[in-house]
């Protein structure tokens, strides 16, 4: 077992670090979810969801316009990933995204479906629905929705703060470019990619300013990595790890 913070502990679990409130990173956990489905890897690979937070590398608000201009960029990309301009009044807007990254690491307490269940909702609730999951009480409804979360468990996680420990250790091992972005995937072995098969840059002005385009794209990437971290799975196994070991 590695010593590094960003790897996971077991083979058959991929450490993603995001922030939820990033476009590219929704695109990543989109395509992480379907090619996973799709190589019939369910069960057998898990993804061990870490915060990126940006509001505090940023020291500040991931900046609406910066969001919003992305979006028809990354929808084109991948509409089934659930995109919509945010409808509401500009002070119902998530001011944070901690609680929410907190409530993800108290549903990995109770198992890797549970937090992987927890995360994707989160992010259609915001990308796709409008949802301010800042709220607590948008994060418990959301949890209660999934079916798979043990709502009171993930409550008494946010009322104690019992999870934000978590979420502050994964920034500090995001910490001097150790992690370069959101999103960014580790493997077991090491095997990394940033933003994976995503090129982009910006016109105009950076984030917040300009706007993206995308250079290059190569979904298939995400074929590579799947099927390289089943590679790295004993003969035989059909899941390894706990979630909250």
């Amino acid at each position: 077992m590695s010593d590094d913070p960003r790897l996971p502990a077991t083979p058959d679990t991929i450490a993603v670090f995001t922030d939820l409130n990033c476009s590219f990173a929704h695109v990543a956990v989109h395509r992480l979810h379907e090619t996973r489905r799709r190589l019939g890897l369910e069960g057998r690979i898990w993804f061990d969801f870490r915060a990126f937070p940006l509001e505090l590398f940023n020291r500040e608000v991931n900046a609406r316009p910066g969001v919003d201009s992305e979006i028809s960029v990354l929808g084109a990309v991948e509409p089934d990933a659930g995109w919509r301009l945010w409808q509401g009044p500009d002070w119902t807007y998530p001011v944070t995204m901690l609680p929410a990254h907190e409530a993800v690491q108290a549903a990995k307490a109770q198992s890797w479906a549970a937090s992987e269940r927890l995360d994707r909702a989160l992010r259609r609730a915001f990308w796709a629905e409008g949802r301010c999951v800042s709220l607590r009480h948008v994060v418990l409804e959301i949890a209660e929705q999934t079916g798979a979360v043990d709502v009171d468990a993930v409550a008494a996680a946010l009322d104690t703060g019992s999870a934000r420990a978590a979420v502050m250790a994964q920034y500090d091992a995001a910490r001097d470019d150790r992690v370069t972005c959101s999103p960014h995937v580790f493997l077991y072995d090491g095997t990394n990619s940033a933003n994976p098969g995503i090129e982009a840059r910006w016109i105009g002005g950076d984030f917040g300013v300009g706007y993206p385009v995308v250079d290059k794209d190569r979904p298939e990437i995400y074929d590579e990595l799947l099927t390289h971290a089943a590679s790295l799975l004993p003969a035989g196994s059909a899941g390894l790890s706990t979630a909250g070991s």
